[in-house]
């Protein structure tokens, strides 16, 4: 498995949803988890430093602190999307997100961001794998095409 993606609830299903579509759309080996920071960090440590991924995508919304605490935990790339929560409008998740301390980075992305969460990681990983850099090649040109008319 390339890519685990984590969600802090059940909630984030949707942007996880937009995640695991792109990377279907790439031929990227992933895995969905809901792993609460807070509610059940063993789970989460015990996950963490024990899976096979290569790159951690997180979802979280309102204190949106899972990015974070996968990043301490773990020398693999950690890309955070911050999820916008019932009663928020997802600003309060982006700060929490993107502040980490010094030596604790997390990759973050745009509020709700699942797509661009999948592409980056996918760019990650074909920096050696020349399959994946030939589909991103495709995915561009694709995407301009769509863009210019």
């Amino acid at each position: 498995m390339r890519v685990a993606v984590i969600m802090g609830s059940s909630s984030d299903q949707k942007i996880a949803d937009k995640v695991t579509e792109k990377l279907n759309y790439f031929g990227i080996e992933h895995e969905v988890r809901v792993i609460s920071a807070h509610r059940a960090h063993n789970a989460l440590v015990e996950y963490v430093t024990n899976t096979e991924a290569e790159i951690f995508i997180a979802i979280a919304g309102k204190a949106a602190h899972l990015a974070g605490v996968i990043a301490g935990l773990s020398i693999k790339p950690v890309i955070g999307i911050p999820a916008k929560s019932s009663t928020m409008d997802g600003l309060d998740s982006l700060l929490s997100t993107v502040q980490m301390p010094k030596g604790v980075p997390v990759a973050t992305v745009a509020i709700d961001g699942g797509e661009n969460a999948a592409i980056l990681a996918t760019q990650m990983l074909a920096i050696y794998d020349d399959e994946l850099k030939a589909k991103l090649q495709e995915f561009k040109l694709e995407q301009e095409k769509e863009s210019v008319r």
